[in-house]
């Protein structure tokens, strides 16, 4: 197990629901913890560090993922996400799914014959319905962000000063490896929670291996982009720790933390904030899923680069895998 300086890896404990491959009725024992048990990476990469796990991809890391490209095709792993409008009357802005929604648009027009068309966006960055880069400051840890920095010092009503998202918007370059959790086009059971065996058992499906600084894509086949109310797959946090151990540089997922929700919250409570592994929440896996399979290939470039709009808790990005 691994330890740091202010905490250390125990044994994990799993929500009370049904674990992937797992038939009913043989669920885990659930292991209650308390805050000091939950494993911390703060100071890992230094006091002020605002990347995390972004700082596993060196040299090498960029190095293996230039050698998976053998001829430069691309697939997005954003969702597509309509503009609501936000003026016209013509569409609400929101509904018990997607509250307020993910895009609200004003398109700006000058005068009749105008000599440019622009538009206006408000974008609510942390919406189900939008693939985004969460940054470390999007969720404290009591009242401190990644790794240790006082909130009230970390984010302020003008925006974000430490641990904001575009401390990514260099671009992020690094191999990614897709673990389908349900191949073929395949969906997870709503009730089932992800476990490192899970992740085992789809790497090896994959036949390829994780190097640290790669990006850990998973898929289980979900769109999350529905009411709070209704069940959803998620990681438990043996899936945290698999992540840790294998030096995950980037999550990015159709599927994150589970709904209901248990908590800590694995991968936002945990992996976000206290190990400082950065996540894209709500992508679109399904076209990367049917061109690995066509390939036979699970591996490849990733190239993620937010917009360089600074002080934010997080951005709309999308990522994209290179063959």
């Amino acid at each position: 197990m691994q330890e740091s300086t202010q905490g250390g890896w125990i044994r994990w404990g799993f929500a009370a629901a049904r674990h992937c491959g797992k038939a009913p009725g043989h669920e885990e024992s659930e292991i209650r913890m308390n805050e000091n048990d939950l494993p911390l990476n703060w100071g890992r990469w230094g006091d002020a560090d605002e990347i995390g796990a972004l700082n596993l991809i060196d040299d090498a890391a960029r190095s293996r993922a230039a050698a998976e490209v053998h001829d430069a095709t691309s697939v997005s792993l954003a969702r597509p996400t309509a503009p609501i409008p936000l003026t016209t009357g013509l569409a609400p802005v929101g509904n018990p799914a997607t509250m307020p929604a993910p895009v609200m648009q004003v398109v700006n027009f000058n005068g009749a014959r105008p000599m440019a068309l622009t538009d206006s966006l408000l974008i609510n960055t942390h919406n189900a319905g939008l693939t985004h880069f969460d940054a470390l400051s999007h969720i404290p840890v009591g009242d401190k962000v990644y790794p240790g920095v006082a909130l009230q010092d970390a984010v302020t009503p003008t925006g974000v000063r430490h641990a904001s998202a575009d401390h990514a918007a260099g671009g992020i370059v690094t191999r990614g490896v897709l673990l389908d959790l349900a191949p073929d086009r395949g969906r997870l059971d709503a009730d089932c929670r992800v476990s490192g065996t899970d992740l085992d058992a789809a790497l090896d499906r994959a036949g390829t291996s994780v190097h640290p600084g790669d990006a850990i894509v998973v898929r289980g086949g979900w769109d999350v982009n529905q009411p709070m109310t209704q069940p959803v797959p998620g990681l438990d946090l043996s899936a945290v720790e698999w992540l840790d151990q294998h030096g995950a540089a980037l999550y990015i997922g159709d599927i994150s933390d589970a709904r209901p929700p248990s908590f800590p919250m694995p991968m936002h409570q945990v992996a976000l904030a206290r190990l400082g592994l950065p996540l894209v929440d709500a992508a679109h896996l399904d076209d990367l899923a049917d061109r690995c399979a066509s390939l036979q290939r699970w591996s490849f470039m990733l190239v993620l680069a937010p917009p360089r709009i600074t002080g934010t808790t997080g951005l709309a990005v999308n990522p994209i895998a290179i063959f």
